[in-house]
C-alpha cells in the first residue's frame, strides 16, 4: 500500500473504527450484515476514502479506511454511521423493532489511526524536499 496523493498532499491516512448498533443487540446476520458490508464500503467511496477491510459481526462493525488528510476522523464516522444506518433500515424495516426509537447504531464509536510511516521515510521525505529546493 504506497501513498496516495492530491494535488498537492502526499499522504496515507488510516483510520480503524469499530461501532456497536443501539444496545449492542445481534442484529447484524445474514443478509444484514452482508448488506451492510456492502453499504459501508459504497459509502466510504463515496466520500473518497479507500476501503481497506470491512467485517460485520453480529453485535458490531470493523471499518479500516484510507482517507484524505481533508476528512477528519469524526466526520468519517459520523458520515459512515449516518447513511449506513438510513440505508440499512429502508432495506431492513423489521430492524426498527429491534433497534429501540429506530436508531440503529450507538451514538458512541471507537478510532484508532493506523500507521505505516517510519521516521526513516520521513527522513527520506524532507531530504527529497530539500533537494528540490536546490
Amino acid at each position: 500500500m504506497g501513498l496516495r496523493s492530491t494535488r498537492y498532499v502526499k499522504y496515507w491516512c488510516a483510520y480503524h473504527f469499530v461501532w456497536i448498533p443501539k444496545y449492542r443487540r445481534d442484529i447484524l446476520v445474514g443478509n444484514v450484515a452482508e448488506y451492510s458490508r456492502e453499504v459501508l464500503r459504497e459509502i466510504a467511496e463515496e466520500i473518497g476514502c479507500e476501503p481497506i477491510a470491512i467485517e460485520v459481526m453480529p453485535d458490531h462493525v470493523h471499518v479500516f479506511v484510507l482517507c484524505p488528510p481533508r476528512l477528519s476522523p469524526a466526520y468519517i464516522a459520523n458520515y459512515l454511521k449516518g447513511k449506513s444506518a438510513r440505508r440499512i433500515l429502508q432495506r431492513f424495516p423489521e430492524l426498527k423493532a429491534k433497534a429501540k426509537y429506530g436508531k440503529l447504531w450507538s451514538r458512541s464509536y471507537f478510532v484508532a489511526t493506523v500507521g505505516n510511516v517510519t521516521a526513516d521515510i520521513v527522513k527520506k521525505y524532507v531530504e527529497e524536499q530539500w533537494a528540490r529546493e536546490e
